[in-house]
Formats: structure tokens, C-alpha cells, sequence
């Protein structure tokens, strides 16, 4: 009698190639994985493009501000230097009326006033006095020595209303021909060394560009006037009248 034979021993290589025929035509085209990547791309790629139209929206404030904060500035400066002329003009005005109690209230108690007679500020000459020294200088008899006369370096010997009458108001500086706000308006042969002795001051120059038109102008003559800012009020820091010299 013929045997029938079995089929079991194919069984597993038979079941191998179906599920490797299946595995090749059911695969699928995207995975979850690659889905889920897609959508973070895209999130991120949307978050990009906003940040983007952000930056630019900061950028175009901080230009609106920059502008903002430059017309401030400019109108903060504009109101100091109104200020420091309206200071200075008051001040002239007093000295034209000889009101030395009126100017000590703008000199400091400790750093005092200093006195120059020209152009040039000699820090180891020049005379400097106290608020309460400077109230009473007019009637003071004292003869103080000032300095050096320009071309003979004779010293300057004189009351304080001498020197008053000579070297702070010789010209009615309170009606100037020019006035010139941080502008140093005469010049001539002497050195103006305002900027290193005071380099935390400002001023204004009351000037006269001159009297006699023989002289061509080398008659001129200015009283300018040194200020500091403190505390949001201007001090009164030198007086320097200036005038054509050898």
C-alpha cells in the first residue's frame, strides 16, 4: 500500500512566505512617526514666521522711541540752555546794578567766585572770594592785587570797586552788541583756557565788537560769565572780562 505523505514539516516554510509576500504589497506610505514629525516641522516653521513679523513690529517701536526719546533730549537742552541764558542775563543785570548781595545767593558757599581780569583764567592769580566776602566787596577799602597788567605785568592794584570800574563793568554788558551762549565770541592774542579751569561749567559772553571805527575792531571787549549746574539750579562760578591784549 502507497504511504500519503504528511504536509506537516511545510507548514512553517509555507506560512514564512505568505507573511513575507504580505509584508512587501501592505506596507504603508507614512508611519505615525513620520507624521507626527511633519506636523512639529510645520509648527515650528509657523512659530518662525512669527517671531519674524514680531521682530519686525519691535524693531519698528524702537526706532518710534529712538525718535521719541531724541526730540526729548533736544527739548531738554533746548530748556537747560534757555535756562543757563536767562540765569546769565539776570546776573548781568545785577552786577550792572551793583547788586553783589543779590550775586552771592549764586556762588557757592565753599567753591566761592573767582575774578579774572582777561581772557586768560591764572588759577594761581586770580582772586576768588566767598558769598559772604562778596557781599560787601563795594565798600571793602582794601587794595587787592588782581593780577598783571597786559603788555607791563604791573600788578593790578585796586579796590574791588576800582577793579569793578575797570575790568568787570567798563561797558554796559547788559545791552550788548552780541551775546554768545557757550560761544566764545572775542578773540584775540590771548589764550582762552575756559574749558580746563571749568570743565564742568558753561556760559554766556555779553560782548562789544567795538567803539571807535579807527581801531578796526582790537577796541573790543567782553564780560563773560561762568556757570555750573547743581542740583537743577546754575551757580555762579567766574567772572571774566577779556579785551584785546599784546
Amino acid at each position: 500500500m502507497r504511504k500519503v505523505q504528511s504536509l506537516t514539516p511545510l507548514l512553517p516554510v509555507l506560512l514564512a512566505a505568505q507573511l513575507l509576500l504580505t509584508g512587501c504589497t501592505s506596507s504603508p506610505a507614512n508611519t505615525p512617526n513620520d507624521a507626527s514629525r511633519d506636523a512639529e516641522t510645520a509648527n515650528l516653521q509657523t512659530t518662525i514666521e512669527e517671531q519674524h513679523v514680531l521682530i519686525a513690529a519691535l524693531r519698528e517701536e524702537k526706532e518710534q522711541l529712538d525718535s521719541q526719546v531724541s526730540f526729548l533730549e533736544n527739548q531738554l537742552n533746548q530748556a537747560a540752555s534757555e535756562s543757563l541764558l536767562m540765569t546769565a542775563l539776570t546776573l548781568v543785570e545785577l552786577i550792572a546794578n551793583q547788586d553783589f548781595e543779590a550775586v552771592a545767593l549764586y556762588v557757592d558757599p565753599d567753591e566761592g567766585i573767582r575774578f579774572s581780569p582777561y581772557g586768560y583764567v591764572n588759577v594761581s592769580e586770580d582772586l576768588v572770594f566767598l558769598p559772604q566776602e562778596l557781599e560787601t566787596l563795594l565798600q571793602d577799602s582794601t587794595v587787592y592785587t588782581w593780577g598783571g597788567f597786559d603788555g607791563s605785568g604791573h600788578p593790578i592794584d585796586k579796590t574791588f570797586a576800582q577793579y569793578y570800574d575797570r575790568f568787570i563793568y567798563d561797558q554796559h554788558f547788559a545791552s550788548p552788541h552780541l551775546i554768545g551762549n557757550n560761544t566764545i565770541v572775542g578773540t584775540g592774542n590771548s589764550l582762552i583756557n575756559l574749558s580746563e579751569v571749568y570743565p564742568a561749567a558753561e556760559f554766556v559772553e555779553f560782548h562789544f565788537t567795538g567803539f571807535d571805527p579807527d581801531y578796526g575792531g582790537i577796541d573790543w571787549c567782553s564780560l563773560r560769565l561762568v556757570l555750573e549746574e547743581q542740583h537743577g539750579s546754575w551757580i555762579l562760578r567766574g567772572i571774566v572780562h577779556d579785551q584785546w591784549t599784546i
